[in-house]
């Protein structure tokens, strides 16, 4: 009885998470920055609480904690949890891969975040798409990031269903923050793609 309490309680925190999260988005795309910082903190935090009660290997939990985190203007107390969430297990998964990658990015470990992105190259052309931007951003490679930006961007226009219900393109978001952060910007124009992004934390000295 008490690990189907479980079960449903992870569930129904992933679904309030979701739900939250595209609140956040609704918000982002009328322009209510106030409105979208509280809603995706919120997600954040849900989706961290869904991890804590999740079977393992729910890292997908990892990566909505992470973005959603970098979408209210922070992420690097989500990326130091998450790495250590990470730290303790040996996955490798493409998902697992993607919470290390942007994790990595937000404490400035370009070096892990680089090897992150081998792992994630294992899943869909989603993930080898955003480990090209990963990488690009890793390497500080204004012209890569751009390419590897659009190719993101252009595949969520050409989406029929989004997982909030929400047409916009969230990866794209969270890139995005995270390359203003090392003072880049990938310019791709989209409707998906709201260019008034909350005012994010100020960001940590990359790792030497």
């Amino acid at each position: 009885m008490e690990q189907v309490e479980q079960t449903e309680q992870h569930r129904e925190l992933m679904a309030e998470a979701i739900e939250r999260d595209g609140e956040g988005q609704r918000a982002l795309l009328a322009g209510d920055g106030q409105t979208a910082r509280v809603a995706f903190s919120t997600a954040s935090e849900l989706y961290r609480r869904s991890w804590k009660v999740a079977p393992s290997g729910a890292y997908g939990r990892l990566v909505g904690m992470l973005k959603s985190a970098i979408l209210a203007g922070g992420g690097e107390e989500q990326a130091d949890y998450a790495r250590s969430a990470l730290g303790k297990v040996r996955e490798r998964s493409p998902t697992a891969s993607y919470a290390r990658a942007i994790a990595a990015l937000l404490v400035g470990d370009d070096e892990a975040a680089r090897q992150a992105a081998v792992g994630m190259r294992a899943g869909s052309g989603a993930f080898g798409r955003t480990a090209d931007a990963v990488v690009a951003l890793a390497d500080r490679d204004d012209r890569a990031y751009t390419v590897s930006l659009a190719a993101i961007v252009r595949d969520f226009e050409a989406r029929e269903r989004h997982l909030t219900g929400v047409p916009i393109a969230d990866t794209g978001l969270v890139l995005e923050r995270l390359a203003e952060r090392r003072g880049m910007r990938g310019g791709v124009a989209s409707p998906l793609l709201p260019t008034a992004l909350i005012a994010a934390e100020p960001p940590r000295p990359a790792s030497t």
